[in-house]
């Protein structure tokens, strides 16, 4: 008979790591992680570990605050990840079920899902009823609003920490220069290199179907969030309108909001984000959808967990790589050949180098 595991505590502590390349999007420059760390501390010994991106140092105080309220609503709980998201659902439903709120569930989330599977010894795949195999990757670290020149560099470093593909940043001022630089690094790295890129939100509908029609010959695999996120008809005007594969899905809040999405025909490809769309959990359930639409799907950042989460996804496509916790990582998820390897090791891979958290914390 299997034991009863219950949770002790969800510790959160913030860190602010470096990031071994800034990335300029049309929306601003990343130069730094601001992140929130976070270990599932259970009565039996197991800890689970996840952490979470605010995106900006600002967000850090208040996200870590959320967490550690769940935490104390959920002290004593067994661990079992579908009645706590139950439980966490039931008690922020007035508050809104996104923001902070959609982050700070998601990780308690998968530091559980990673508490439960250490608990069991098994890999978080195996966990999930898969296996850990290699996945298709893309270096999506760098590439960022820069001149032709600087990008072809670039991508052939990129290319050269093991991957076979790599995703561009576009969304500048003016259309011909986002197509010069796509041209300029795609006679860099040859035809066989796999090229995508991403406006973050940068357009209107009618600039994004000019602008894609410029693209359509470019030989890119997707053109990723051109407008406003959640104008599902807008995106479907676009999808429609373009022979390239329109990719959406990293700011959906739910398995609700991908549902929307797909209904509304606004994509050809979806991309989840782990953090947003409800954890492990959240994935599960958005990986069904996808299945049974017969759309492929990818993730978004989260390398470690990700990577696990497409082994147990029937339509997936690509793993997007960023190693933006990695200052803070004792582990690193290898990358070979244009594949991601997550390991059999208990878990979803994330060990704390805890001299660098320490470096690192935000008081």
């Amino acid at each position: 008979m299997t034991e009863t595991i219950r949770i002790r505590r969800f510790n959160a502590r913030p860190v602010i790591a470096p990031m071994n390349l800034p990335l300029k999007t049309s929306t601003g420059a990343v130069t730094k992680a601001p992140l929130v760390l976070i270990d599932c501390e259970t009565d039996q010994g197991a800890v689970g570990h996840a952490y979470l991106f605010s995106i900006t140092p600002s967000a850090l105080k208040p996200l870590t605050a959320m967490v550690t309220e769940m935490s104390e609503l959920l002290a004593g709980d067994e661990l079992l990840p579908f009645d706590i998201e139950r439980k966490l659902t039931q008690r922020f439903t007035l508050l809104g079920l996104a923001g902070l709120q959609r982050l700070a569930q998601s990780g308690i989330d998968m530091a559980a899902w990673d508490a439960l599977a250490r608990a069991r010894g098994l890999p978080l795949a195996r966990l999930l009823g898969g296996a850990p195999k290699p996945v298709k990757a893309y270096n999506s670290k760098g590439l960022g609003i820069m001149p032709a020149g600087a990008a072809m560099e670039e991508a052939q470093k990129l290319l050269a920490e093991g991957f076979h593909a790599a995703k561009i940043r576009v969304g500048r001022p003016e259309a011909r220069d986002d197509l010069a630089v796509v041209r300029a690094v795609r006679k860099a790295v040859g035809d066989e290199v796999t090229l995508m890129c991403d406006y973050n939100q940068a357009l209107t509908v009618t600039e994004a179907i000019r602008r894609g029609e410029m693209l359509d010959d470019e030989g890119l695999t997707w053109i990723e969030e051109p407008i406003r996120h959640d104008d599902y008809e807008g995106c479907a005007r676009i999808a429609d309108a373009l022979r390239t594969p329109v990719q959406i899905g990293e700011n959906f809040d739910s398995a609700f909001s991908m549902q929307t999405a797909l209904s509304a025909e606004a994509c050809d490809y979806v991309m989840p984000d782990v953090q947003r769309i409800g954890g492990v959990t959240g994935w599960l359930r958005a990986a069904s959808l996808a299945h049974a639409a017969g759309i492929e799907m990818s993730t978004h950042l989260f390398s470690e967990v990700s990577a696990h989460l497409l082994c147990v996804t029937p339509s997936a496509h690509w793993l997007e790589y960023v190693d933006w916790a990695d200052a803070v990582l004792a582990t690193r998820l290898k990358i070979k050949d244009g594949f991601a390897l997550p390991g059999e090791e208990p878990g979803n891979g994330i060990e704390w180098d805890e001299t660098a958290v320490r470096k690192y914390a935000v008081a």
